[in-house]
């Protein structure tokens, strides 16, 4: 089993059911898990045999753009986008933390996780 991770990515963004979320923001942080064959780059050592950490960090980025009411709409969207660009990864994990929560007392932060798998079943 070959993992890329993408740990604490932290991103400003505009996401929540409360009209202030989406005129003030907050920070978010990503944490990333992909399954899929590294092998051949691991021999290779060409770019071209692997998954770029930098494409996935710019779909992080360009989908957190996009406001939304529910994180797990965002995790949703993100986990399209990266499958229908990387159709060699077999699973993919994705945990979304808001770190100022609008909720009563203190906190590091909420979160939601979502995890799917590509692989056929048998």
């Amino acid at each position: 089993m070959s993992k890329i991770y993408l740990e604490d990515v932290k991103i400003y963004a505009y996401h929540g059911v409360l009209p202030e979320e989406n005129i003030i923001g907050t920070y978010y942080i990503l944490n990333l898990e992909l399954h899929t064959d590294l092998w051949k780059a691991s021999e290779s050592d060409d770019l071209n045999d692997t998954i770029s950490y930098a494409d996935i960090n710019d779909i992080l980025h360009t989908e957190m753009k996009i406001p939304s009411q529910l994180l797990e709409h965002v995790a949703g969207r993100i986990i399209t986008k990266i499958r229908s660009r990387f159709p060699q990864i077999d699973y993919i994990k994705i945990k979304v933390t808001k770190t100022a929560p609008p909720m009563q007392g203190e906190m590091k932060g909420a979160s939601i996780e979502l995890e799917k798998s590509f692989k056929p079943e048998n």
